[in-house]
């Protein structure tokens, strides 16, 4: 009987543990797929609110993707929507903090390339006076830089490259329009920093001729004929054929001037007389 009765606690035991098991397995299984409902749930719901033009309540949505389930697949992808949700209503200053805790959480992402590209992004629109907004100039430059350093071969250092030429559009026009100040003011040496500036950074933009012609102006003035020769040669070897050329040539030969200012009579006064000619056949 004893060996009879042990045998059945034996068999109950084991039934008892494999039911046991069972159930824990199932219990883990829904445990999981719970989670990944609720993932998909509140990334879903980030979704329909940033299409429907709530970025606040979107951006909070994803945020909590990435707060309940950090270590999932979710969490870098919520935070990057999260930062372009800020970004489609311009709420700069969150998008940029977004940004940040994606690039050092996730820095080795597949879509990291596109995080320093929309910093940079948000930067460059938020320039808005050239002669006042420096900050937002310097860090969307830098940005741009490190874009197209870091990833050469994406449309994102592409756009970057076409950004940054503006940008030193911009910064030589800061440059050029202080010098003028300067110029104005009699004070020549700050001035001659100035067009100097452009020259040396910012060669390709749209000032640099006119900053050639100004230190040739300068020179002259200051009576320093060789200098002011120097770049009226260089002015005229680059841009024979601009304005600017033909201001510094008259610096030197002031009958130039005057001859220039004839032909520019000349010709008003026979299109005038071209016009009226013209009138009589009306």
């Amino acid at each position: 009987m004893k060996i009879k009765y042990l045998f059945l606690l034996l068999v109950l035991s084991i039934f008892c543990f494999s039911c046991s098991k069972k159930d824990s397995s199932k219990i883990s299984i829904i445990s999981e797929k719970n989670i990944e409902l609720q993932i998909l749930e509140s990334y879903r719901e980030g979704l329909e609110e940033l299409e429907d033009g709530d970025a606040l309540y979107a951006a909070k949505k994803f945020n909590e993707v990435e707060i309940m389930f950090p270590q999932s697949d979710w969490a870098p992808k919520s935070t990057l929507m999260a930062a372009y949700a800020y970004y489609s209503q311009q709420y700069y200053f969150d998008t940029i903090e977004e940004l940040k805790i994606f690039i050092r959480k996730y820095p080795k992402h597949k879509n990291i390339d596109y995080a320093h590209y929309l910093m940079g992004i948000v930067y460059y629109e938020q320039i808005v006076d050239e002669k006042k907004d420096l900050k937002s100039i310097i860090s969307a430059k830098e940005k741009f830089n490190y874009v197209v350093k870091e990833f050469p071969d994406t449309d994102y250092a592409l756009d970057a490259t076409f950004k940054l030429d503006l940008i030193d559009n911009i910064l030589a026009s800061k440059e050029m329009y202080l010098g003028r100040y300067y110029f104005s003011k009699k004070k020549w040496i700050p001035a001659i920093n100035r067009f100097r500036k452009i020259i040396d950074d910012y060669e390709t933009t749209i000032y640099a001729q006119e900053a050639l012609h100004r230190l040739v102006e300068v020179y002259y003035v200051l009576g320093l004929n060789e200098e002011s020769e120097k770049y009226a040669y260089l002015l005229g070897y680059n841009y024979q054929s601009s304005e600017w050329y033909k201001k510094s040539y008259a610096v030197f030969d002031k009958q130039y001037e005057k001859n220039q200012k004839k032909k520019r009579l000349d010709k008003k006064e026979g299109n005038i007389i071209k016009r009226t000619f013209k009138s009589l056949f009306d």
